[in-house]
This record gives structure tokens, sequence and C-alpha cells, in this order.
């Protein structure tokens, strides 16, 4: 069940059909070959085949460089060349962004107040559709291009009705290239647009119209409906993620009162069907981020303030965790890096807490808290929308605007100072909250430094049960986190103690979850992980520390396994978020099954591949072992199935979406049962056949 809220990518180091014919061919040459030397032999071809010596001469053919090597893309052609420069990356988080910015053109008609309505479909054949009851994209002759504006928007970069502030006062896409972009990386794309009664249709195919806008019926709908299938040239895949959308739209409509979202799965076996309206707006979000945590103070604050050209809405609460649990948007868009508008916040928060626990004497005038103190506990949703956000590049993931930080401290500082006189009480229970906060932050800073101290003496204080390895190049090691001391035996025998390091844990490490970083560090199994790794935790992460350019996670295949690779994923997310966010984490995938038929052995990780196996074999003269556990297998199967960087597959852990992540790591990992009962009863069809 863990790694269903991450996003995970195959990586295969290398492709093992040239090694193994290799091997078969000269059996008889290596049968009185010792393991060891087998092995080495084996990592030697690997290392040979994708290493670049630094003696390789570089080729002296002439090569010619004049006027006919001078391209000019015209059009969207600069788009399909170079797609990662619109969209970030091709792979799901790219798919999934062509949604995004169709969606987002949709929202700005919104907050113009002339749509209330906006539904998301996947169809049958894979292909998405987003309609919207706005005013439609305008249908007419542009005046200087001299075709339609429908055409003129969806073929030219930067073409829209954002830049002057007569069409969108406030909006997200400021840059005019979002649904061009979305025409230039589908195979096809029709346009329908819903206005004086009429339809208008085109279609276009990999960003070229195929003919003219032109009528196709009378209505008396309004609006926009755009149908797109992404190219399969430039996506690695064109799966589209149902929960992963379904998140994103349930969090626009949290933060744009009212606006009613309609999202649909039509895909055979996958059919699902959800509506998202919430008159609360972001009060609610903040209510939704906390169900499953014991409130401090049963209040959400909130407060709302406008301005001529700008807008504040903040809404916060604090819960009985440890963490910061904040989301920042600016004109609907999520700023994950955040920006001035969250710094304004952070102030504005921590100078108004201090203020009224000296007023009210509960801190002393020599005393202050911290802004980390003032966050513990805290779930908060900001939301600013401006003209002319200033955003840090197409993705918009830090807002840059100066003025809205002021603008969020004022709001705070009216708002929030108001909410305190009016409740007291509450006030009390905050401050005696952040006063534990502080001194629980002092003893875990008084570890982290022990900890620190122990790690500068490197070798010497590593953790005893670590088998570290030969080679100094982080990029070029590998630790494994290995389930249990038989396990972690064998693994330390089959190794290759060049570039791969053993680490054992013993028994199941803490959920960290519930947890405070003193708590935290009190552990042995992660304090043995901390000093291991070498880089620290949280505000004392330092990346060039980094002993392993590869953590791997290796633990059994059954639920056990699983519980403890979850407690693993949790305390890395909580705590060394980087290394996620860098695609250093890696769950192992030793195998399920062993076929012997004769003196022949085959490995299957999944039901499925031996089944498929048997379907094509037969099941005469076999037998079969299903392995439960690492301990198992002996040092040269575990190598040769999960260790060796020739055979292996490991699961890279990537961070697609942080707030899906963060909402499902406090599910799974929270403090009510009742909950994750729920979300096991959700997503019970999908695990039909668990091992337990």
């Amino acid at each position: 069940m863990s790694i269903c809220i991450f996003k995970f990518k195959i990586y295969i180091l290398t492709s093992p059909q040239a090694r193994h014919a290799i091997f078969r061919q000269n059996e008889h040459k290596f049968l009185k070959i010792k393991f060891a030397i087998y092995r080495n032999i084996m990592v030697q071809l690997l290392m040979a085949k994708n290493e670049v010596s630094p003696k390789t001469k570089v080729s002296k053919t002439k090569s010619e460089y004049g006027e006919t090597d001078i391209q000019v893309l015209e059009g969207l052609d600069a788009v399909r060349k170079r797609p990662g420069m619109y969209i970030g990356t091709t792979d799901l988080r790219g798919l999934h962004h062509l949604i995004v910015e169709i969606v987002d053109n949709s929202v700005d008609e919104a907050l113009a107040g002339h749509c209330d309505t906006i539904t998301v479909e996947i169809l049958k054949d894979g292909s998405v559709s987003v309609t919207d009851n706005g005013r439609g994209i305008p249908t007419g002759l542009h005046p200087t291009e001299k075709r339609s504006c429908v055409e003129v928007v969806l073929t030219k970069l930067h073409a829209g009705g954002k830049f002057g502030g007569k069409g969108y006062k406030i909006s997200g896409g400021l840059h005019g290239v979002g649904i061009s972009v979305v025409n230039a990386l589908s195979e096809w794309l029709d346009v329908e647009v819903y206005q004086n009664d009429k339809i208008h249709k085109q279609t276009y195919n990999r960003g070229i119209p195929q003919r003219p806008l032109a009528e196709g019926g009378k209505t008396t709908k309004r609006g926009t409906k755009i149908t797109f299938m992404p190219d399969i040239n430039i996506f690695d895949s064109l799966d589209f993620n149902y929960d992963q959308l379904r998140g994103r739209l349930r969090e626009v409509a949290f933060l744009n009162k009212g606006l009613t979202i309609h999202a649909s799965d039509h895909r055979p076996g996958r059919e699902r069907k959800d509506t998202f309206q919430f008159k609360g707006g972001i009060v609610e979000f903040v209510e939704y981020l906390n169900r499953n945590k014991e409130l401090i103070i049963p209040q959400t604050v909130y407060i709302n303030k406008q301005g001529k050209n700008s807008e504040v809405e903040i809404a916060f609460a604090y819960n009985d965790g440890y963490g910061e649990n904040v989301h920042t948007y600016a004109n609907n868009i999520n700023t994950e890096e955040g920006g001035v508008h969250l710094i304004g916040f952070r102030n504005a928060l921590n100078k108004i807490v201090n203020d009224y626990g000296k007023k009210i004497n509960m801190l002393k005038e020599s005393d202050k808290l911290s802004i980390d103190d003032t966050l513990e506990g805290i779930c908060a949703v900001i939301s600013v929308k401006l003209m002319n956000p200033q955003f840090e590049g197409q993705t918009k993931t830090k807002l840059g605007n100066s003025e809205m930080r002021m603008e969020v401290e004022k709001a705070m500082q009216s708002g929030f100072s108001e909410f305190l006189e009016e409740h007291p009480k509450e006030l009390k229970e905050l401050i005696n909250k952040f006063i534990v906060a502080r001194n629980a932050r002092d003893a875990a800073r008084n570890a982290r430094e022990l900890i620190r101290r122990k790690s500068s003496l490197e070798t010497t204080t590593l953790p005893g049960k670590l088998a570290d390895c030969t080679e100094k190049k982080p990029e070029l090691c590998e630790i494994y986190i290995v389930e249990g001391e038989s396990a972690g035996g064998t693994a330390k025998q089959g190794r290759d103690r060049r570039f791969q390091a053993i680490l054992p844990l013993r028994g199941k490490i803490l959920n960290v979850e519930k947890a405070r970083l003193s708590k935290v560090l009190e552990n042995a199994e992660i304090k043995n992980m901390i000093t291991a790794f070498g880089c620290g935790i949280q505000e004392d992460y330092d990346h060039s520390r980094l002993r392993y350019g590869k953590i791997i996670c290796m633990t059994d295949a059954d639920v056990d396994g699983s519980h403890i690779r979850i407690l693993l994923l949790t305390f890395f997310y909580r705590f060394m978020k980087p290394l996620v966010e860098g695609g250093h984490v890696y769950i192992a995938q030793p195998p399920l099954y062993k076929v012997t038929r004769g003196k022949s052995d085959q490995y299957f990780y999944s039901d499925a591949d031996l089944d498929r196996h048997f379907a094509k074999s037969g099941k005469s003269g076999t037998s079969i072992q299903r392995y439960k556990g690492l301990g198992e297998m002996n040092a040269e199967q575990l190598w040769e199935t999960t260790m060796s960087p020739a055979n292996r597959t490991l699961l890279q852990v990537t961070l697609e979406d942080a707030f899906m992540a963060d909402e499902i790591f406090s599910t799974l990992m929270g403090e009510k049962p009742e909950l994750r009962r729920d979300f096991i009863a959700e997503n019970a069809a999908q695990y039909t056949n668990v091992d337990v």
C-alpha cells in the first residue's frame, strides 16, 4: 500500500540481455571460478559500458558551421522541439500539466465573474475534454492576423486576452502560451465555442489547423469545450492518473468559493465521477486538511482583505501535530516554493504572538518565540489575487511581487489581532503550545548538535552495523536499508563492497508522523540512518554532505515489509524531503518466485509474470519456490536478482504532487483509524490479492 502515495518510475540501469548472452555462451569457462570473482567480472563489464575514460580521444573530423546551420522555428515548432521549456517535463507531471493549463483558462473566466461550472472528463479513448460555461473564445476575425481569434489563440504563442488588463483583470496565465502549447503537444485537438446561439468548431493535428473555424449547428449553451489527445511521440505515457487530477480540481474548487467542478473518468473498468463545490472556500479547505487531526482550538481563523488591485484570503487553524502544513496560492496557482506572501504571513504571525504573549504576561520581555515555534501544528491556506503577478518562470512556483508581503502583513495584523482579542482562552492555549514547542526544539537542537559532532569524526562514529563501501564519490555509491539482521547479513555477503553499503534495521522504526523531533532523534535506528547518510535533517540538511547517490529500501515482500517501507518513506518525506525531491530514494524489487526446471532457475517478480510464463511454457517438470522474505535467498541469489546493477529492477520514488503526498501520509500514518478504514475501503478493489 505504501507505494500508492507516490508516483514511481521503473529505473533499470542496463539491459541484462547482453550480459546473459556473454555468460551463457562462455559458461563452461567459468564453472571453476568462485562466486566473488564471477560477480566482480560482471560489475567490471557494467562499468566499462557506462563509464567514459578521461583519456577518450575526441574525433578530429572536420565540422562545418555556416549560414545554412541557422534554423528558425516557426509557429509552434519550438514547443514540439523543446517541450520541457513550456511544461517542465514530458513525464506524467508534464502530461497532467496540459489539463491544468486549460482548466486555468476556465478558472480565469470564473475569476472574471463569467463562469460558474467547469467539467473535466477523461474519455473512453484516453483523450481529455474540458468544458466551461464562460464567454467563450472570441470567434470573429482578428484585426491584424486576418483569421479567427480562436485560431490565433490556439496557434500563436503569447496570444490571449491577459496582457492589456481589459479581457481579464486577474488571471494566472500571464504568458499567453498555455492553450497553444497544449495544441502543439497534442496528436489532435478539437475546439468548440458556444456563442450567440451558434456552435463554432475547428480541428487541429499537432498544432496545425485542418480547416478554418466553421459553424456547426445551433445551441443555447455558451462557453468553450477543448478536447485533445496528447502526442505519444512527445510524452513518456498517455495514462492520466485520475486521483492526481481529482486532487488538483478539488483544490481549485476550494480556492474559488461557489465554483462547481465536475470530474469523471470514462475509461473501461476505471469509471469514476466526482463533483466539487465549496461554499466555505478556503475555510473548508483547512477543515479538510485537518480532518484527521485533533484541533488545539476549534475555530478556523479566517481573514479576508480586499484592496484596489488585490485581495488577500487567509485561513488557518492549529492541530496537535508537530509539523507545518502551509499551502500558498497566487491567482489560484500553487506557489510551491512560497514567496513574499508566505514571508509576510510567517513574520506577521510570529510578531503578533510574541506581542500578545508579553501583553498577557505569559512571556517575559526578554523571551522570544521563534517563527518555527509559532508554526508548529499549523495548517494554513494563503490565497492572494492580484494584477500582474510576478512569478519565477512559466512554472510559477514562487511569487515575487514585493507589495504583497506588506498586504499580507496588514491583513494578518488586523484580522488575527482581532481574533485573539475576542478569544483570550484560545490565546493562552496557543501560547502554552508554543512554549512547549520551544522547549522541545531546544532539546532537539542539542540532540542534532550531538549527532553533528559525532558525524564530524566520520568513520570512527559511523554506525557499528553499517557495512560501508570503499568508493568515496557519492554519485557512485549506494546504501541498502535492509529489514532485519539476518537479511542484512546475507546482503553484506552478496554485495559489491566497492560501491554498495549495507545498513540493517532492527525491527520497525518510529512512526515520525506522531512524534516531535526530539523524540525522533532518540530512536536508535533513525540516528543510525542520519549518521550514515551524513547530510543532516530538516533545516540542517546539507546535500553536499550526502554520502550516497542512491538510498535503497530493501524489505520483505509481505505486509510487514510494506509497513517498514512506508515508515521509512514517512521519515524521508517529513525530515529529509530533498532526498525524495532529488530522486535519491529507491525501492528494491526482490523476486517473488523461483521456478526450477531441471538445472535452470528463473525468477519472477509478480504473479502476472509467473502466469504468463506458465501459459507459454507450461508447469510440467517445474518446482516453484515462493519467497516470503529476503532471508530465504542465499548471498548469490540476492546479488543476482536484487542487487546486481546488471539484473536488478529499482523503483525510484518521485514526488509528483506534494499536496496529495502530504494528504496520504497524514491519512495512513496519522492518529485517526477511521480515515485509514475509509481509504482501504475506497481502494480495496485495486488490491484484491494481497499476500498477508
